[in-house]
């Protein structure tokens, strides 16, 4: 499968082949490498060292350590403090050597062994340096309260938006003119991939590239986040991420950590405004949103600084405020004006005892007192009870007055829709803007929606600047200050490109792991819960009516056929049976489970065929002794308007004889009967469990999605985090596992091979409709909102045999997702 994708990338994007990329990567990185802790190691060297003569007003030789940018920038000598390759170091060559009249520190013992290591390591590594430190005095400090900007004017009426008209006088400021836009093919995958995380099918893409109307993307944009749950399944990586909650890993199983994940889930559904999210996380008014402010109970002794009470500080500074308090839950920070006695009491309030204050683990005789980050707000009364603290905390945290709550969510989201923070990194909000007005703008205009997030995205999308050609990177030099230059290009994450992978292939998983009823209540959709009724029934074979039911290891095969002249936009159902079940439709496997608790949903259109279609299924009952077994299939056929039920019934047929591992039953088969109906094990669940299946799990058959599983390898190595602490920011670095995994991973190759089968069954279904070039530009158009250039085209044609074999059409998958026009968001 992998002879291919060379080819395909050096003959239309001219770049590395995959196998040269992972030996390069294996040569230049190192897997698993932590990066060096600056604020802790190189800090305190620097300043018992240098900065008493480099920083601050100080600038001896003309070198400054002021910022990353001095550091850089060198001295009068003129020798580079860095080399291109990072090999060499002026500033190391300066700490070593033996020449008193160059060594520096000029004057004592010079640095130690391990302080020369700690700063080789930090030269090798590139001088990182944490956003917004300085050496010298700080320039900036962040307002608290909002601030209304005024609008520049507008550079042309067609860019009248807020946005544009901030990011043009912004630009017109560097001499610089507006960005060219983009076609609407690679909007209307922008669009999708952003709003919902999905690929627009080919279906979608036409519809809206034939679509003439001015505001056609307004409409979009729109319509996309109006789709309720597949907003908010694409949107849960994001607060997951945010909030430190996920499905397993650590504290779940010894109970020192709960989930948020039916609360957040309901609150995303219900588009609830983030000020009221905020204080359901900072007060919880019952327990399902409780598991963020009470973090993770770790076992055995912790420091001072993982206690449940400082993760609380630290959880709420970064969530809520982009704020790093985690140096200060040790010692007064070194990187921004937050100390000690902030961070302690911030977790005061969350404290139902008495906090002793620790600084660097060693207990000071202190005890904190509950307060808050900015008095000038309000004040927390310490001798308040716990749940009174909290709400207290909450108010104030969502305090009209406060502009950094607002600022800190709007950038979070700026970021993940174009690439990079109005403030960046963005839990450094201490840092200023690099455009404060537009920052501002959005934080007032949020606030002015009552904190309505979606107002937020539909701004954003709505913009010339989201629509505008992605930024070359490559153009750009490292040190060089921001300017704005587009939206950055974005790799997929990790759940949005197996989504993707799942869209062209069907392989998504039929069950989920989070503890959420997918969709909307039932109750809540009293037409859809109608349109759902369960119209199948319990059945099983006459041993049905047997004393004491079934024997226990009894089989049953069940079978009904219907034909199709027309196959249907959609297919889906549930199934259950007690005790277990293996599901064929024509010869191929859709599902099976051996849990007779669980209600099964599974997507159905890329089973069927015109014609006779057939329904296999082996139920197998357990237990010791003779006990109840049932079955209960129901699947809907969906064709415009038109809705057909094919359900079990009295009408199906069963037999002891069985089919073989495919599905096909022999064909001298005897004794089929008529179905018996059984008494099914769920009693009063049925009506509302498969109503939900057929609306909610289903929701006309939208496949399972990654948000709602836990963590596979593949997804680890793709960069999605273990969750014990927040991320805001995902790596955007590709890594050796990640291309390894990529290349010859089992995971994504059987996936393929299933997504071949899937599409190979369509070339057949549709007979000579289809042709091989229809096939091509079907996939490339689903995958990629395009058509083939003619250069892959060519490379296709020649690698691919002339019938499309399910090989060839393995090949073909795994070569397109492969693709950086697949994996980035552009």
């Amino acid at each position: 499968m992998q002879t291919m994708l060379p080819t395909l990338w050096l003959s239309s994007l001219r770049i590395p082949p995959l196998g040269l990329l992972v030996l390069w990567l294996m040569a230049t990185t190192c897997p698993g490498q932590e990066p060096i802790d600056f604020a802790h190691r190189v800090v305190p060297i620097l300043k018992k060292h240098c900065v008493e003569c480099h920083a601050g007003d100080q600038k001896k030789g003309g070198f400054s350590l002021n910022t990353r940018e001095t550091l850089l920038a060198g001295g009068e000598s003129g020798s580079e403090i860095l080399s291109a390759d990072k090999s060499s170091s002026e500033l190391l060559a300066r700490v070593t050597s033996n020449d008193k009249d160059v060594r520096m520190p000029p004057e004592g013992t010079g640095l130690s062994d391990s302080e020369i290591a700690t700063l080789r390591e930090w030269a090798q590594s590139g001088f990182p340096w944490e956003a917004g430190f300085t050496f010298g005095p700080r320039g900036y400090e962040p307002p608290l309260q909002p601030r209304r900007p005024e609008l520049p004017p507008a550079h042309s009426p067609a860019r009248n938006h807020p946005i544009d008209r901030f990011l043009d006088a912004d630009r017109a400021t560097h001499g610089l003119a507006p960005i060219p836009s983009v076609d609407d093919s690679e909007l209307v995958r922008r669009l999708y991939l952003d709003l919902v995380g999905l690929l627009p099918t080919p279906e979608q893409t036409h519809e809206y590239l034939s679509d003439t109307s001015p505001d056609k993307r307004e409409r979009l944009i729109r319509a996309l986040l109006a789709r309720d749950m597949e907003y908010t399944e694409h949107w849960l990586t994001f607060w997951n991420d945010l909030l430190r909650n996920d499905y397993s890993g650590t504290g779940f199983i010894t109970g020192g950590r709960t989930q948020i994940s039916k609360w957040l889930y309901d609150a995303l559904m219900a588009n609830k405004p983030y000020d009221a999210m905020a204080r359901e996380l900072i007060a919880p008014p019952n327990g399902e949103s409780a598991g963020f402010a009470n973090g993770i109970r770790w076992r055995g002794e912790v420091s001072a600084g993982q206690t449940v009470e400082i993760q609380f500080a630290q959880s709420l500074g970064q969530a809520f405020l982009g704020i790093n308090l985690k140096c200060a839950s040790c010692h007064d920070s070194f990187i921004d004006r937050w100390t000690l006695k902030d961070a302690y009491g911030l977790a005061a309030v969350y404290s139902n005892t008495p906090l002793k204050i620790h600084r660097c683990d060693k207990p000071t005789g202190q005890t904190a007192k509950a307060g808050w980050l900015f008095p000038e707000l309000g004040e927390i009364n310490p001798n308040a009870p716990q749940p009174e603290r909290l709400q207290q905390l909450a108010g104030l945290m969502t305090h009209p007055q406060n502009g950094r709550f607002a600022r800190t969510i709007v950038n979070r989201l700026w970021h993940r829709m174009m690439g990079y923070g109005i403030v960046h990194p963005t839990d450094a909000m201490q840092s200023q803007p690099w455009n404060e007005d537009l920052l501002d703008y959005l934080a007032v205009d949020f606030v002015d929606h009552r904190y309505d997030l979606k107002e937020v995205l539909f701004t954003i999308a709505s913009s010339e600047a989201y629509r505008a050609r992605a930024e070359r990177l490559q153009e750009k030099e490292t040190n060089e200050a921001y300017t704005y230059q587009g939206p950055r290009a974005r790799r997929m994450t990790a759940e949005q490109f197996v989504d993707a992978v799942w869209q062209l292939t069907g392989a998504a998983p039929t069950k989920f792991d989070a503890p959420v009823v997918r969709g909307k209540p039932i109750a809540a959709d009293p037409a859809a819960s109608n349109n759902a009724a369960p119209t199948g029934k319990w059945i099983w074979s006459e041993t049905a009516n047997a004393a004491g039911g079934p024997p226990a290891g009894e089989k049953i095969a069940f079978r009904t056929s219907f034909p199709l002249d027309k196959l249907p936009s959609k297919a889906f159902g549930v199934i259950t049976c007690d005790n277990e079940y293996r599901l064929w439709i024509n010869q191929r496997l859709v599902a099976e489970d051996p849990n007779w608790e669980s209600l099964e949903a599974f997507q159905a259109k890329e089973f069927l065929q015109l014609g006779e279609n057939e329904i296999v299924i082996v139920g197998t009952n357990g237990g010791s002794g003779p006990n109840p077994a049932a079955l209960y299939f129901e699947m809907k056929l969906v064709d415009n308007d038109k809705t057909t039920s094919i359900a079990s019934s009295t009408d199906w047929k069963y037999s002891t004889t069985l089919p073989d591992s495919n599905g096909k039953l022999p064909g001298t088969a005897d004794g089929w009967k008529s179905a018996v109906v059984a008494n099914g094990p769920w009693g009063a669940r049925l009506q509302n469990e498969i109503a939900t299946g057929l609306t909610g799990n289903s929701h006309n058959g939208s496949m399972v999605r990654a948000s709602l599983v836990k963590a596979d390898f593949l997804m680890r190595s793709l960069g999605r985090p273990n969750r014990d602490q927040i991320v805001s920011m995902r790596p955007t670095e590709l890594t050796t596992l990640e291309a390894m995994d990529l290349s010859n991973g089992q995971t994504l190759a059987e996936w393929l091979q299933r997504g071949a089968e899937r599409w190979h069954q369509q070339l057949q279904n549709e007979g000579n409709s289809t042709s091989r070039q229809d096939l091509v530009d079907q996939l490339f158009l689903f995958a990629l909102s395009r058509q083939p250039r003619p250069e892959e085209l060519t490379t296709i044609n020649a690698m691919i045999g002339p019938s499309l074999e399910v090989s060839d059409l393995e090949d073909l998958l795994w070569a397109v997702i492969m693709l950086p026009d697949f994996q980035y968001i552009r």
